[in-house]
C-alpha cells in the first residue's frame, strides 16, 4: 500500500495491532489515530465491535505520521 510504513521490529514503528475503528464507511483504508482503539487480541476487538454505531473490528498497522503531521493507522484487514 502506498504510503504505509512497513513494520520494523527493531524501532517499533508501524506495529500490527488489533483494534476497534470508528469509521462512517468501511471503504476507507487509513484512519486518524483518534478513531482507533487498540485491543490486546482479535477476540477483544470482535467482542467490543459495535457495527450499528460504526465501530468495526480490524487489524491495523501504525501509527505512522502522515505528510500533514497527523498520526494514522492503515487497514490490514477487517475482522468478521
Amino acid at each position: 500500500m502506498r504510503g504505509m510504513v512497513p513494520p520494523d521490529p527493531e524501532s517499533k514503528a508501524s506495529n500490527l495491532e488489533y483494534a476497534i475503528v470508528y469509521v462512517p464507511k468501511r471503504s476507507r483504508n487509513r484512519f486518524s489515530a483518534n478513531c482507533v482503539k487498540i485491543k490486546s487480541c482479535a477476540a477483544d476487538a470482535l467482542d467490543n465491535a459495535d457495527p450499528d454505531n460504526k465501530y468495526f473490528a480490524a487489524r491495523v498497522s501504525g501509527p505512522s505520521k502522515s505528510s500533514e503531521g497527523q498520526y494514522i493507522y492503515y487497514l490490514i484487514e477487517w475482522l468478521e
